[in-house]
Formats: C-alpha cells, structure tokens, sequence
C-alpha cells in the first residue's frame, strides 16, 4: 500500500463539500472515493468518480479527511485536473476541467488526449 502526499488532481471547496455529504450518507461497504478514467464515452476516455475498493496498482491519498484512491497509470491523463461540484438549477453535479484533454464532449464527462 503506497500513500503519497499530493494528490495530482485538486478538488475545489465546493466538491469536498459534497464529497463528505456524499460519504456520510453514502454506501460505506466501500472504503475509497476512486478517481479515474476508463474507455467509453463520446470523446474516447470517461471520467471515474465512485466508491471503490484499494486494487492493485493504487496510489491511495487523503482530501480532507476522505480516504482517494487513483491507479498509478491514470496520472498521466489527470495531472494537473480540477474537480468542482456545480449546485445550480441548470447544471448539478461534479465537473471535470483537465488541461491534457484535447477535446471534450458537450456533457463534460468524456474527453480525448
């Protein structure tokens, strides 16, 4: 189990907010909040942000008090991403700004590098 200090992506106050709602409410079976990516959506990768358990290749971090768990290969992708949670009529949810996405998709959820 390898735990570093600087998680590459940051969270702004407003996700962390409702990251530690999500986790007092939420399905405590699993352990980690996994941030990630994997194949699929309109653009060629999908952002991950779900409770997970450690796998293998896992960094695991800390933000503020939530136990982050990122697969190693994935930094390459997500360096340098900021993660938000939008709370407006419009648009709810989390948002992804990552500056290594060469295009992303009208939802904001896929992107390409």
């Amino acid at each position: 189990m390898e735990t570093i200090l600087q998680l590459p992506v940051t969270f702004t106050s407003g996700a962390i907010i409702e990251l530690k709602r999500l986790f007092s409410e939420g399905d405590r079976s699993k352990p980690f909040l996994r941030v990630g990516v994997k194949g699929g959506g309109c653009s060629g990768m999908t952002y991950v942000l779900e409770y997970d358990d450690q796998q293998e290749g896992d960094q695991i971090f800390e933000v503020e008090g939530i136990p982050v768990v990122m697969n190693k290969a994935h930094e390459m992708y997500l360096y340098g991403m900021t993660i938000a949670f939008e709370g407006g009529l419009n648009s709810r949810g989390f948002t992804f700004v990552n500056p290594n996405a060469s295009s992303t998709c009208g939802c904001g959820t896929s992107f390409a590098v």
